[in-house]
């Protein structure tokens, strides 16, 4: 079985967003056609406290974008977004998945960040995501979202790496790009086996 997971796809990430994706919200359309191709759809949120350890704010003297040693690795420091309870952290408006079963929320533990819709930046702590598809007898999943750089690689990744056949759907992400990190990702994904499809293609 295959599930479509939905990574991020907010309003801070999408145009007039906080840490706003170009384009981010092109990509919606896309989402929702695919999704109806799929029984299981499942969704990531970022889902940060307020004063979170990866925002710049919480750095004094550092600007947004710079990289920090965390005790978990290298940080990049964001904009504040995606703070829990506001409207940045909703779903766009225009995502219309009403079936979707789950919703993953990440980053919500204030020293931590997380990209990855299966584990925390520490790469130990699990969010839930793959026992919830093994349970659920997912063997591949697709994965579409915000940002193709970031959480959508972090998360094709780890899901090769938790054992699942993965594609991402190009055409339905979107990358930040951040000094080359757009390639550095797809050539990362690649190495991995994760697997580009458009949505034409897609082995459902």
């Amino acid at each position: 079985m295959t599930a479509l997971i939905v990574v991020d796809v907010q309003n801070d990430f999408c145009p007039g967003g906080r840490l706003a994706v170009a384009g981010g919200d092109q990509i919606i359309p896309v989402v929702n056609a695919l999704g109806r191709r799929f029984q299981t759809v499942v969704l990531t949120q970022d889902w940060h406290p307020a004063g979170h350890s990866s925002f710049a704010s919480h750095h004094p003297g550092r600007n947004q974008f710079e990289s920090v040693t965390m005790p978990y690795g290298e940080q990049v420091l964001w904009p504040e977004h995606c703070v829990q309870g506001t409207r940045g952290a909703e779903f766009h408006p225009g995502l219309d998945l009403p079936h979707a079963q789950a919703i993953i929320r990440k980053g919500y533990r204030s020293g931590v960040d997380s990209y990855s819709g299966f584990f925390e930046a520490d790469r130990m702590t699990p969010t839930g995501l793959g026992g919830y598809l093994k349970e659920r007898g997912i063997s591949r999943i697709a994965i579409v979202g915000l940002a193709t750089d970031f959480c959508v690689n972090w998360t094709a990744q780890d899901a090769v790496r938790s054992g699942l056949e993965t594609f991402v759907v190009e055409e339905a992400c979107r990358g930040i790009d951040l000094d080359g990190s757009l390639a550095r990702a797809w050539s990362d994904m690649t190495a991995l086996g994760v697997r580009r499809f458009t949505p034409q293609e897609l082995p459902m």
